[in-house]
């Protein structure tokens, strides 16, 4: 049998005794003595447990098998419980009322620099940013959201007269269900909003009715709650990362002496990016966390290369994180060319590329501070990877990470200056840097010397492809071929060397060997490769001056980022640069691939990549940025509403706080003194020191409440009902405690509970609740929730009444902040 002291050790509290009460039968009553430390107010004695001894009578648990799944109630509150806390790498923390208030000041602030720089289609209404639609925008067969109705089938827009009006006007019209609806479109255009979804299809799962608002108000209630909870959980990241402290850093002459090597005339976006950055380094204790979005070729290296000087001049380490080898080779050399000047700055590279004995080094220079700045990809990230002295992390194309990369990322974030680099941020990304999350620096301006680059969009021919090489080499360019997946590249090689048999031609994807992809890069930078037959490995990094023709086949299964990211390979240079997009045959095309497509030829312009990553939002939805919940809980409301919501949810932040009460505050006047077998009692190992235990973790929090009790059934089996009554009730204080509430008690029929809650946090949790019963049972009225039972209850059961209530709000508390 293990041994007692696997349970959590703690601070010692109250230490039951067990007293001989008659001598037979023998009774043993189990007591907690009020900790002297609270006087007589705080007694954490409730639960007198009396138990009739029988010393012969050996206690068996009963274990469910593994096929048969706990379903009492307290397994299920520990399952949830568990469910929530191991997403966390950090368990969620209660903020002080002062901390949470200069937090909420400051999210103000922000939105409100924010919503000054949000472009593109957005509009601010009323103090609102909304995501209205305008009803002239539609096209029948659209789907449409309407705030209060739901969502349905956009038919048209025509006259028709109102009710006793001969005066005909321009209605709306949408099929819902069960009918149609007409509305006026000054008042469509206040209520409508565009259904997409966060992934291919477009199809909502149905149409709403307009006889059952219920159900649509039921939907929105869900998209809400998840809402809330995402704006806690984006609060609590930033706030833990606001509680961080490091020196700031010291603005030397040698990095006026550094910024003066740059070769160029700064744009004057990028001026204010290298002053946003130096002000976040060296006038801020908080470690910085910078998005700086720049359209490719705009700049974006240089404001990463200036933070790296500033740290690495400080005696710490950077980082450079990108997402292929190519692009890391790339930021490697021009990093290394930089820094030239300096011998003591050591730079080195982490990749495949490399031998074995020669990344073992380079793991042995990391480890002892002999690299000052560290260049790779993915592997930068591995548990082989330990720093000496790690201060700045430069993330290139977050997006193009994978998820668990991307929760590695987000952990450093925490305690080392983080900057990113993204033409096309992923969505969440540029919402948080709109709305004030995060700092941004917007570089949209191109290098004088920049022309556009001209964007031909349509189906394929071969003798369209063959015209566009030819004109690129004629003008003694170089060519990217790309295509989706490596599967058809052999093919196109072959195409292309009967139609161009004296040009250079070479494949290039992510399968070949370390060397061979190595030496095709270099040969096609050098020029000695005229055409590269590629997947999409070269979306991201190449910087090749003379490659001014891209040309990209089956472009509809590309993502829209993707597209303006490989556009961005070409157009480097003072020559007018041309891409084209192929298609087949368009009635092979999806809606949202032609809606893509459209989007891009829009964008001609350079520096639209900030409100091209603002279409793709709708486009390509963010199932894999907030996750398949998330993604189910947009599908609710579609993305535009659930956006505003989410903007709305922001903005009104204070309204959503919970405020704890401490554990020994609160009373429970529910009169139940559960009778333990003294069976169980004898095959307890020390049941006085489990009961004090019991009480101590209940004291500090529900997570190692759960805890206790699961190590409790692991070791002794499942308990009997006399102690599960004893558990309840100390899950019943510690939730209580959780929620605010400082007494519970009972007249007759009538349950109340004194609670600090507020009005809306009180409407929101009961929204949230998935028993209509406990639901339609509460009111708050004052300073007290009300239940009314239809008749007065046993008191276990109205134990597990009360039980049930509470644990169905608390699953609502990671919604609210909590102080």
């Amino acid at each position: 049998m293990a041994s007692s002291s696997s349970f959590l050790s703690r601070p010692h509290l109250p230490t039951p005794f067990i007293s001989k009460l008659t001598s037979f039968p023998k009774t043993w009553s189990l007591f907690i003595l009020s900790h002297p430390k609270h006087g007589n107010k705080q007694k954490l004695s409730p639960f007198p447990i009396n138990a009739v001894y029988t010393p012969h009578s050996p206690y068996t648990p009963s274990t469910p098998s593994k096929t048969e799944p706990r379903n009492d109630p307290i397994s299920v509150l520990n399952e949830r419980i568990r469910r929530e806390y191991s997403k966390k790498e950090v368990f969620r923390t209660v903020m002080n009322s002062e901390e949470a208030g200069k937090y909420m000041r400051m999210v103000k602030e922000q939105q409100q620099k924010g919503l000054q720089k949000l472009k593109g289609e957005r509009e601010k209404k009323d103090g609102v940013f909304s995501y209205r639609v305008d009803p002239y925008t539609l096209r029948s067969g659209d789907y449409v959201v309407h705030k209060k109705v739901g969502i349905g089938r956009f038919v048209g827009i025509r006259f028709d007269s109102a009710k006793n009006s001969s005066q005909a006007s321009e209605y709306v019209f949408i099929e819902y269900a069960d009918g149609m609806a007409k509305l006026p479109v000054n008042q469509a255009s206040k209520m409508l909003y565009r259904y997409s979804l966060p992934n291919e299809t477009k199809k909502p799962r149905t149409l709403s009715k307009l006889n059952d608002t219920g159900a649509w108000e039921r939907r929105k209630v869900k998209g809400k709650v998840a809402i809330q909870k995402m704006v806690v959980d984006l609060m609590e990241l930033y706030l833990h990362r606001l509680k961080q402290r490091r020196p700031a850093y010291l603005k030397t002459p040698a990095l006026a002496e550094f910024e003066a090597q740059f070769p160029y005339e700064p744009t004057p976006d990028q001026k204010q990016a290298f002053i946003d950055v130096e002000r976040d380094l060296t006038e801020q204790e908080t470690p910085m966390d910078r998005l700086i979005c720049g359209d490719v070729g705009f700049g974006k290296t240089e404001v990463a290369i200036r933070a790296i000087f500033c740290v690495v001049s400080a005696k710490k380490q950077a980082m450079v994180l990108a997402p292929t080898i190519v692009l890391a080779k790339q930021h490697f050399d021009v990093i290394s060319e930089r820094f030239s000047v300096y011998p003591d700055i050591k730079v080195g590279l982490l990749s495949r590329f490399q031998t074995k004995a020669e990344k073992e080094e380079n793991l042995d220079m990391i480890k002892n501070g002999g690299l000052d700045i560290i260049v790779g990809t993915h592997s930068l990230l591995g548990d082989r990877v330990t720093y000496n002295n790690l201060g700045l992390l430069v993330v290139d194309e977050e997006q193009r990470f994978g998820v668990k990369q991307k929760e590695k990322i987000a952990s450093f974030k925490t305690s080392v200056d983080v900057l990113t680099l993204s033409a096309t941020p992923i969505p969440r990304t540029l919402y948080l840097a709109l709305t004030g999350f995060r700092d941004a620096s917007l570089i949209s301006t191109p290098p004088p010397e920049r022309v556009p680059i001209k964007t031909h969009l349509s189906s394929f021919s071969k003798e369209k492809v063959i015209s566009a090489i030819k004109y690129e080499l004629d003008r003694g360019g170089q060519v990217f071929y790309v295509l989706p997946r490596i599967k058809g590249l052999d093919e196109v090689m072959t195409f292309l060397a009967e139609s161009f048999p004296n040009v250079e031609i070479a494949i290039a994807h992510g399968k070949l060997f370390s060397k061979q992809l190595e030496d095709t890069m270099e040969k096609f930078a050098l020029g000695e490769i005229k055409i590269l037959i590629c997947t999409n490995i070269v979306e991201s990094g190449l910087d090749i001056q003379n490659a001014n023709t891209i040309i990209i086949q089956d472009v509809q299964q590309f993502g829209l980022a993707q597209l303006y990211q490989l556009r961005g390979r070409v157009g480097r240079a003072d020559k007018e640069a041309h891409a084209y997009l192929f298609y087949p045959d368009k009635g092979l095309l999806s809606d949202q691939a032609l809606e893509r497509l459209a989007a891009i030829e829009e964008c001609r312009e350079l520096g639209q990549g900030f409100q091209l990553a603002e279409k793709d939002m709708g486009i390509r939805g963010f199932g894999a940025i907030f996750g398949e919940q998330q993604s189910g809980d947009v599908g609710n409301v579609g993305v535009d509403l659930f956006f505003e919501m989410l903007f709305e949810s922001l903005s009104k932040v204070e309204d959503h706080c919970v405020v704890s009460v401490p554990y020994h505050s609160v009373q429970v006047d529910i009169n139940i003194n559960p009778h333990l077998p003294s069976d169980y009692i004898n095959y307890l190992e020390n049941p006085m020191k489990i009961i004090s235990d019991a009480e101590r973790v209940a004291e500090k929090d529900i997570w190692s409440l759960m805890q206790f009790t699961e190590n409790l059934r692991r070791q002794y089996g499942k308990e009997p009902r006399s102690m599960e009554i004893l558990l309840k009730k100390l899950y019943l204080r510690r939730m209580a405690a959780d929620l605010g509430i400082t007494r519970i008690y009972t007249l007759g029929k009538m349950i109340f509970m004194k609670t600090n809650m507020s009005k809306k946090v009180f409407k929101l949790m009961i929204q949230s609740m998935a028993s209509e019963l406990h639901r339609n049972s509460l009111l708050l009225e004052g300073d007290q929730i009300k239940a009314e039972l239809l008749l007065e209850l046993p008191k276990e059961q109205l134990l597990n009444w009360i039980f049930q209530c509470l644990a169905e709000l608390h699953a609502s508390l990671p919604s609210f902040i909590k102080y």
